[in-house]
């Protein structure tokens, strides 16, 4: 069995290899077919020949994932069920439990539960962790072990999760689950419409409409958009949404590439729904991609106010790639472009430090680019906004909490120890962030800063040089006032802390919706929306 495999990827690649020959416009064909002739035989060699069995299909996506890694995080090989889960993600619908989930290292972290959907019927929460799913152990399976919770329409699933330490089981039933682009939208006073738009699947464009005429048909005069942890999505959809408020014809995004054919324009191509209204759109760092398409397009041709914090930066446009069996690769083919210029993309992954990560450009670095009224605007990666917040802000110690779900555990325990009857009523007071602080010192939370890797190496290359013993005790006495200066951060960052935590916190309770009820007289971002709107010599001031 293993010789016939073998011998088929051989023809294979000799056919790939022929093909290649016979084209002759393309100079590192021939560099092209003399590695897959090299991978080939030490494929071949290793699979024959190692001292243990061997797992081909296993071996060949390893292979495949290393190769990607050197490029961008946004080129990926994708498998069956990663093209299934790619498409569901761009529908909106699915069948599951209805919930988000994340792999940790013996389980399924339940993030956020869907309301009145599967898992909120069985009574799963946010911070319970599968830990078997119909008498499969989650740290056994090797495969996608989310997909297990995927299924038919009324197919049952029997769980057994893990909460505050206690092993519980479950039963749910699976449904089909439709994912929202607008989950929320309000009237806000008697003139002001606010509108969550929080991703762009293929219902973008129709439910950011629906929501818009409804507004208007309720009195709204001045419309916010929240973009503001929305990742992205469909193209397509971000320059349909942006049509709603420009006129037909207008240059929306840019695509630029080496390769000629995926230089492209993008332009509105539909009568619009209101161009006049007064407009905010909220952003941060977490809106990506189309959502930085959408904001960029609206600074540039001074379309609306932007609020919030400097998105992420995710300027690399992807194409799918048919592969054999159902496979695909997800690659990266062009960047994207603001209508006056500017690349939205943040890192630089064809240039990297010593340690093989990408580079960000620094700010002084940026060029300077006009908006359609002359105003200045820079590139150095996603969109920075006109109005600046603090509370938007992800500094680096905020960045650390979220990537290691401080914040999340923080508000598990805080859900299981406190009575939250209304959010109205919700305060995080100084009491509750002086017992966050003593939570992290409890869970040993530590992050390291860009100056604390750089030191590192410092003494690293003194090492080799020598001098290390000379350096050593200054590098401690520094080590030490980074520590405290880092504990300081806790303090310096309160604000955008607190405002994170009260999100995680109020959601615990009353689920999404109930967080963008409070948003309504509490986020300061959405407060400062309505003071922009509300103030007509603000609002054309910053425009022009």
């Amino acid at each position: 069995m293993k010789k016939k495999l073998t011998k088929r990827i051989a023809l294979i690649c000799l056919g790939v290899t022929l093909i290649f020959s016979s084209f002759g416009f393309k100079s590192d064909f021939f560099e092209i077919a003399k590695q897959i002739e090299i991978f080939t035989t030490l494929f071949k060699e290793i699979n024959m020949n190692y001292v243990d069995e061997t797992n081909p299909a296993s071996l060949m996506d390893t292979a495949i994932k290393a190769m990607l890694n050197d490029l961008d995080p946004y080129t990926n090989y994708w498998n069956e069920q990663d093209v299934e889960a790619a498409r569901i993600n761009n529908s909106g619908e699915y069948s599951g439990i209805g919930a988000t989930v994340q792999v940790t290292e013996d389980a399924l972290l339940i993030m956020e539960p869907y309301k009145g959907y599967p898992a909120d019927k069985a009574g799963l929460k946010a911070g319970d962790e599968i830990i078997e799913i119909e008498g499969i152990k989650v740290v056994e399976y090797k495969d996608n072990v989310g997909e297990l919770l995927n299924g038919s329409p009324d197919s049952k699933i029997n769980i057994k999760y893990r909460r505050q330490g206690e092993i519980q089981t479950t039963k749910l039933i699976r449904n089909a689950i439709k994912l929202k682009a607008v989950p929320f939208y309000r009237l806000l006073d008697e003139k002001t419409g606010y509108i969550v738009l929080s991703r762009f699947n293929a219902k973008a464009y129709s439910e950011t409409v629906n929501a818009l005429k409804d507004l208007k048909n309720q009195g709204a005069e001045e419309i916010i958009v929240d973009l503001r942890g929305n990742p992205g999505g469909l193209l397509t959809e971000a320059i349909k949404v942006c049509n709603i408020f420009l006129p037909k014809g207008e240059l929306i995004t840019t695509t630029e590439s080496v390769i000629e054919k995926y230089n492209k324009a993008y332009h509105t191509q539909k009568e619009p729904l209101d161009t006049q209204i007064p407009l905010v759109i909220l952003v941060n760092g977490r809106s990506a991609s189309a959502s930085e398409i959408v904001a960029g397009a609206i600074q540039d041709l001074d379309r609306g106010v932007i609020v919030g914090a400097r998105s992420f930066g995710k300027g690399l446009v992807q194409r799918p790639k048919e592969l054999a069996y159902g496979t695909q690769l997800k690659i990266t083919i062009s960047r994207y472009y603001t209508p006056s210029g500017r690349c939205i993309q943040a890192m630089n992954y064809a240039e990297r430090d010593k340690e093989g990560n990408a580079i960000k450009r620094s700010i002084d670095d940026y060029n300077e680019f006009k908006t359609r009224n002359g105003r200045s605007v820079y590139d150095g990666g996603g969109i920075a906004p006109d109005v600046k917040m603090q509370t938007s802000e992800f500094s680096p110690i905020t960045k650390a909490l979220l990537s290691k779900n401080a914040i999340f555990d923080f508000a598990t325990e805080y859900y299981y120890k406190n009575e939250v009857k209304n959010p109205e009523a919700f305060e995080f007071t100084e009491a509750d962030f002086n017992n966050f602080k003593s939570f992290l010192k409890s869970t040993n939370f530590s992050f390291q800063t860009a100056i604390e890797t750089e030191l590192e190496e410092l003494l690293t290359t003194a090492s080799k040089e020598g001098y290390e013993q000379e350096i050593l005790d200054h590098y401690k006495s520094i080590s030490t006032e980074m520590e405290s200066q880092k504990k300081q951060q806790l303090d310096n960052k309160k604000d955008e802390i607190i405002s994170l935590l009260t999100d995680e916190i109020i959601k615990r309770y009353f689920y999404k919706e109930g967080l963008y009820e409070y948003y309504i007289n509490h986020n300061p971002e959405i407060l400062e929306a309505k003071a922009i709107l509300n103030n007509t010599h603000r609002y054309s001031q910053i425009l022009q």
